[in-house]
Protein backbone atom coordinates (compact mmCIF):
# COMPACT_ATOMS: atom_id res chain seq x y z
CA UNK A 1 0.00 0.00 0.00
CA UNK A 2 1.23 3.33 -1.12
CA UNK A 3 0.42 6.16 1.77
CA UNK A 4 1.03 9.06 -0.64
CA UNK A 5 -1.58 7.05 -3.11
CA UNK A 6 -4.04 6.47 -0.53
CA UNK A 7 -4.02 9.75 1.25
CA UNK A 8 -4.14 11.74 -2.97
CA UNK A 9 -7.01 9.49 -3.33
CA UNK A 10 -8.77 10.39 -0.14
CA UNK A 11 -7.89 14.11 -0.54
CA UNK A 12 -9.52 13.76 -4.02
CA UNK A 13 -12.72 11.85 -2.67
CA UNK A 14 -13.06 14.75 -0.15
CA UNK A 15 -12.98 17.70 -2.86
CA UNK A 16 -16.44 15.85 -4.46
CA UNK A 17 -14.61 13.19 -6.64
CA UNK A 18 -16.57 10.09 -6.20
CA UNK A 19 -13.91 7.87 -8.75
CA UNK A 20 -10.87 8.71 -6.72
CA UNK A 21 -12.92 8.02 -3.39
CA UNK A 22 -14.17 4.85 -4.62
CA UNK A 23 -10.65 3.25 -5.80
CA UNK A 24 -9.42 4.70 -2.11
CA UNK A 25 -11.82 2.33 -0.19
CA UNK A 26 -11.48 -0.24 -3.24
CA UNK A 27 -7.12 0.11 -2.40
CA UNK A 28 -7.58 0.39 1.47
CA UNK A 29 -10.54 -2.78 1.49
CA UNK A 30 -7.85 -5.40 1.36
CA UNK A 31 -5.12 -4.41 4.02
CA UNK A 32 -8.50 -3.75 6.25
CA UNK A 33 -9.30 -7.17 5.27
CA UNK A 34 -6.06 -8.37 6.40
CA UNK A 35 -5.60 -7.08 9.65
CA UNK A 36 -9.08 -8.21 11.09
CA UNK A 37 -8.56 -11.89 9.74
CA UNK A 38 -5.37 -12.07 11.49
CA UNK A 39 -6.79 -10.84 14.67
CA UNK A 40 -10.16 -12.33 14.43
CA UNK A 41 -8.75 -15.87 12.61
CA UNK A 42 -10.60 -17.80 15.52
CA UNK A 43 -14.07 -15.78 14.19
CA UNK A 44 -13.45 -15.83 10.19
CA UNK A 45 -17.30 -15.05 10.05
CA UNK A 46 -17.08 -11.90 11.80
CA UNK A 47 -14.37 -10.90 9.53
CA UNK A 48 -16.50 -9.20 6.14
CA UNK A 49 -19.01 -7.55 8.99
CA UNK A 50 -16.51 -5.99 10.99
CA UNK A 51 -14.88 -4.93 7.74
CA UNK A 52 -17.96 -3.21 6.37
CA UNK A 53 -18.57 -1.82 9.61
CA UNK A 54 -15.10 -0.56 9.77
CA UNK A 55 -14.95 0.99 5.73
CA UNK A 56 -18.51 2.70 7.12
CA UNK A 57 -16.86 4.32 10.07
CA UNK A 58 -14.07 5.98 8.01
CA UNK A 59 -16.46 6.91 5.23
CA UNK A 60 -18.55 8.58 8.50
CA UNK A 61 -15.43 10.48 9.09
CA UNK A 62 -13.84 11.43 6.35
CA UNK A 63 -13.99 14.57 7.50
CA UNK A 64 -12.13 14.58 10.51
CA UNK A 65 -8.87 13.50 8.43
CA UNK A 66 -6.06 16.17 8.95
CA UNK A 67 -4.32 16.02 5.95
CA UNK A 68 -1.30 17.12 7.95
CA UNK A 69 -1.25 13.98 9.87
CA UNK A 70 -0.28 10.20 8.42
CA UNK A 71 -3.37 8.73 6.68
CA UNK A 72 -2.24 5.47 8.18
CA UNK A 73 -2.67 6.92 11.78
CA UNK A 74 -6.04 8.65 11.17
CA UNK A 75 -6.75 4.46 9.93
CA UNK A 76 -5.18 2.84 12.62
CA UNK A 77 -7.06 4.54 15.12
CA UNK A 78 -10.46 3.80 13.66
CA UNK A 79 -9.85 -0.01 13.58
CA UNK A 80 -8.76 0.21 16.57
CA UNK A 81 -11.64 1.95 18.03
CA UNK A 82 -14.11 -0.34 15.67
CA UNK A 83 -12.03 -3.83 17.32
CA UNK A 84 -12.34 -2.60 20.74
CA UNK A 85 -16.05 -1.78 20.21
CA UNK A 86 -16.23 -5.27 18.88
CA UNK A 87 -14.79 -6.96 21.67
CA UNK A 88 -17.17 -4.95 24.26
CA UNK A 89 -20.08 -6.76 21.63
CA UNK A 90 -18.61 -10.19 22.36
CA UNK A 91 -17.15 -9.50 25.62
CA UNK A 92 -14.53 -12.19 25.28
CA UNK A 93 -10.82 -11.57 25.08
CA UNK A 94 -9.76 -14.93 23.98
CA UNK A 95 -10.54 -13.96 19.93
CA UNK A 96 -7.60 -11.96 19.97
CA UNK A 97 -4.02 -13.36 17.96
CA UNK A 98 -2.33 -10.23 18.13
CA UNK A 99 -2.28 -7.56 20.41
CA UNK A 100 -3.87 -4.39 19.24
CA UNK A 101 -0.80 -1.79 18.44
CA UNK A 102 0.31 -4.20 16.08
CA UNK A 103 -1.11 -3.95 12.34
CA UNK A 104 -0.37 -5.07 8.91
CA UNK A 105 2.58 -3.51 7.60
CA UNK A 106 1.60 -1.55 4.98
CA UNK A 107 -0.83 0.05 7.41
CA UNK A 108 1.86 0.80 9.76
CA UNK A 109 4.23 3.98 9.99
CA UNK A 110 7.17 4.88 11.54
CA UNK A 111 5.41 7.59 13.39
CA UNK A 112 1.91 6.22 13.74
CA UNK A 113 2.31 5.69 17.68
CA UNK A 114 2.76 9.69 18.10
CA UNK A 115 0.18 10.24 15.24
CA UNK A 116 -2.58 8.32 16.92
CA UNK A 117 -1.75 9.78 20.44
CA UNK A 118 -1.96 13.04 18.47
CA UNK A 119 -5.65 12.03 16.93
CA UNK A 120 -6.70 11.10 20.39
CA UNK A 121 -5.99 13.47 22.44
CA UNK A 122 -7.41 16.12 19.71
CA UNK A 123 -11.18 14.59 19.65
CA UNK A 124 -10.68 14.54 23.28
CA UNK A 125 -10.23 17.96 23.49
CA UNK A 126 -12.87 18.56 20.76
CA UNK A 127 -15.35 17.61 23.19
CA UNK A 128 -14.05 20.25 25.89
CA UNK A 129 -16.20 23.54 25.67
CA UNK A 130 -13.88 26.46 25.22
CA UNK A 131 -13.71 27.42 28.12
CA UNK A 132 -11.44 24.69 29.26
CA UNK A 133 -10.13 23.41 25.76
CA UNK A 134 -8.34 26.78 24.97
CA UNK A 135 -6.53 26.53 28.00
CA UNK A 136 -5.23 23.58 27.67
CA UNK A 137 -4.39 23.81 24.01
CA UNK A 138 -2.24 27.02 24.99
CA UNK A 139 -0.47 26.31 28.20
CA UNK A 140 -0.32 22.55 28.54
CA UNK A 141 0.36 21.85 24.58
CA UNK A 142 1.60 24.97 22.82
CA UNK A 143 3.29 26.07 25.73
CA UNK A 144 2.29 30.02 26.18
CA UNK A 145 2.21 31.42 29.37
CA UNK A 146 -0.91 32.07 31.55
CA UNK A 147 -0.47 35.26 30.81
CA UNK A 148 -0.32 34.50 26.58
CA UNK A 149 -3.36 32.14 27.13
CA UNK A 150 -5.76 34.62 28.77
CA UNK A 151 -5.04 37.40 26.18
CA UNK A 152 -5.35 35.05 23.43
CA UNK A 153 -8.34 33.59 24.71
CA UNK A 154 -9.98 36.50 26.03
CA UNK A 155 -9.56 35.50 29.77
CA UNK A 156 -8.62 36.47 32.91
CA UNK A 157 -6.01 34.49 34.56
CA UNK A 158 -7.71 32.62 36.72
CA UNK A 159 -10.36 31.39 34.24
CA UNK A 160 -7.37 29.77 32.95
CA UNK A 161 -5.98 28.35 35.50
CA UNK A 162 -9.37 26.79 36.34
CA UNK A 163 -10.32 25.91 33.08
CA UNK A 164 -6.93 23.97 32.68
CA UNK A 165 -7.88 22.17 35.74
CA UNK A 166 -11.55 21.93 35.23
CA UNK A 167 -10.58 20.63 31.88
CA UNK A 168 -7.44 18.17 33.15
CA UNK A 169 -10.04 16.16 35.42
CA UNK A 170 -12.95 16.05 32.16
CA UNK A 171 -10.12 14.37 30.11
CA UNK A 172 -9.05 12.16 32.30
CA UNK A 173 -12.77 10.87 33.50
CA UNK A 174 -13.42 10.50 29.31
CA UNK A 175 -10.09 8.45 29.26
CA UNK A 176 -10.72 6.23 32.37
CA UNK A 177 -14.93 5.67 31.21
CA UNK A 178 -13.12 4.95 27.71
CA UNK A 179 -10.76 2.39 29.23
Amino acid sequence: MNEERLRGLLMEGLSGQAGPYRTFLSELTPHLRAYLRRRLSSLPEEVEDLLQELLLAIHSKRHTYDSRQPLTAWVRAIARYKLIDFMRRRSRTDVWNDPLDELDPALACASSAASEAQYDMARLLRELPDRQRLPIQYVKLEGATVVDAANRAGMSESAVKVGIHRGLKALAQRIRRSE
